[in-house]
């Protein structure tokens, strides 16, 4: 899959995710009140405007970008018919021929860990048939209960040629506080970073591994670092636009080759129609607001080369 995620990017010329990532204060009023008429103030109107909300987005750019990565919590807030706006949503960007990264964030004992990635990038075994849960190509996998809960995730990698973002060094203002830590002289995401790197060396797809890192935009002289650590590995990074984080931060992370990077933006993009630069579009045209702020966040990103 990581051969895929290349692919798109060289085709669309955008190392660029949006994060689909809904609120319900960013869907456009007249979807939430089509919702609520039909369906009530329930949790099921809320998953219906969602997904009504996410497909208008889609619809409107999926020829311009490589990817998405909807963030699970999102969704699930709105129980089952939350998830069921996700499961939607993954299967229709799939459609157009969007690589997904489920945004997820799990890591557990190994046990569970397997389970998690079963349910997002592989399968079960009911009686003689294997199925599958959601359908991802990437999800996000927490790291901190060590190698044996990322084994279970890297070893459906290999199996269903899909792959993983382990968080390395986050975007957030407290990340600092257990990964920048020092262990034996070393800040912790180095060693984290390290260890993706080993693991990444036996799950290579053509020229980068299955197996990536999420690296913040807000920390680019960090996002050096890193970057010689893991040359292999391909980087998610959060944390531009919305964020902070510009595209002047942005450089450290490619390699020479002009790839090794993905960009994410989610408000910045799904909310744009709200923003003063936008407002012109207005809530009916919301859609075509989020095209414009990906041509723009386009633009604004090839500048750094």
């Amino acid at each position: 899959m990581i051969n895929k995620l290349i692919e798109n990017i060289k085709k669309t010329e955008a190392p660029i995710v949006v994060g689909l990532d809904p609120m319900l204060g960013y869907i456009p009023s007249y979807i939430m009140e089509k919702a609520v008429n039909d369906r009530g103030e329930t949790l099921e109107a809320a998953g219906e405007a969602i997904w009504e909300y996410n497909k208008g987005i889609i619809d409107a750019i999926y020829d311009l970008i490589p990817a998405v990565k909807p963030q699970i919590a999102m969704y699930e807030q709105f129980g089952i018919p939350g998830l069921t706006a996700f499961n939607k949503t993954v299967d229709y960007c799939r459609e157009k021929g969007l690589v997904v990264i489920g945004d997820i964030k799990r890591g557990d004992i190994g046990s569970t860990s397997a389970a998690y990635a079963n349910a997002h990038i592989g399968s079960v075994q009911v009686g003689k048939t294997k199925l599958s849960g959601f359908h991802e190509d990437f999800i996000t996998v927490n790291p901190y209960l060590g190698s044996d809960g990322v084994k279970p995730f890297i070893d459906v990698c290999k199996e269903e040629k899909r792959g993983i973002f382990i968080l390395v060094k986050t975007s957030n203002p407290s990340s600092g506080e257990f990964q920048d830590q020092k262990v034996d002289g070393k800040p912790l995401y180095e060693i984290v970073g390290e260890h993706v790197a080993k693991w990444g060396a036996d799950c290579m797809g053509d020229s980068y591994s299955y197996v990536g890192a999420v690296v913040g935009a807000t920390y680019p002289e960090m996002g050096k670092v890193l970057r010689k650590i893991m040359p292999k590995t391909y980087i998610l990074v959060p944390g531009y636009g919305a964020q902070g984080g510009s595209a002047k931060d942005l450089k450290p992370y490619f390699n020479e080759d002009g790839l090794g990077a993905i960009v994410n933006s989610s408000r910045g993009i799904i909310c744009a129609y709200k923003q003063e630069q936008y407002a012109e579009f207005g809530e009916k045209n919301y859609a075509d607001a989020s095209r414009q702020a990906v041509i723009d966040m386009k633009e604004d990103i090839a500048g750094i080369f």
